[in-house]
């Protein structure tokens, strides 16, 4: 496997995270508008949630990874399940980053280039 080292996925994660953030800006404007601002904070972490889990159950990509031509992969090189997502971005990143995100930074001088989150859920983030 081709691994994906620490600044590409760095710049996939801040291209993940504009789109969040402008999508977020859209929900939460619209759930203002009609005075549900409490749903609107229900339904920005049902997006997070869908785009980091579910939406890249699909392919093992985020919009910023097809963009960086990186993906996940779990040890036999094929797309992991919704399940796998939902432990690798939950509390995988969770953990990464009560760490002082030392978990995201493990990238940088891991052998094969994962993250504490990539070692919880036996991912790789390899290039395409």
């Amino acid at each position: 496997m081709n691994y994906a080292g620490f600044w590409i996925r760095f710049v996939a994660a801040l291209l993940d995270s504009v789109i969040i953030l402008v999508l977020s800006v859209i929900v939460s404007t619209v759930f203002a508008v009609i005075k549900l601002a409490a749903m609107g904070s229900l339904m920005q972490l049902v997006l997070t949630i869908g785009y980091y889990v579910w939406y890249q159950s699909r392919t093992g990509q985020t919009l910023g990874k097809k963009v960086m031509k990186i993906k996940v992969v779990n040890a036999a090189g094929t797309t992991p399940s919704l399940g796998t997502f939902a432990l690798r971005e939950i509390l995988g990143k969770l953990a990464s980053g009560l760490i002082l995100g030392i978990g995201y930074l493990m990238v940088a001088w891991d052998s094969k280039k994962q993250g504490l989150h990539d070692k919880i859920a036996s991912t790789y983030v390899v290039r395409v």
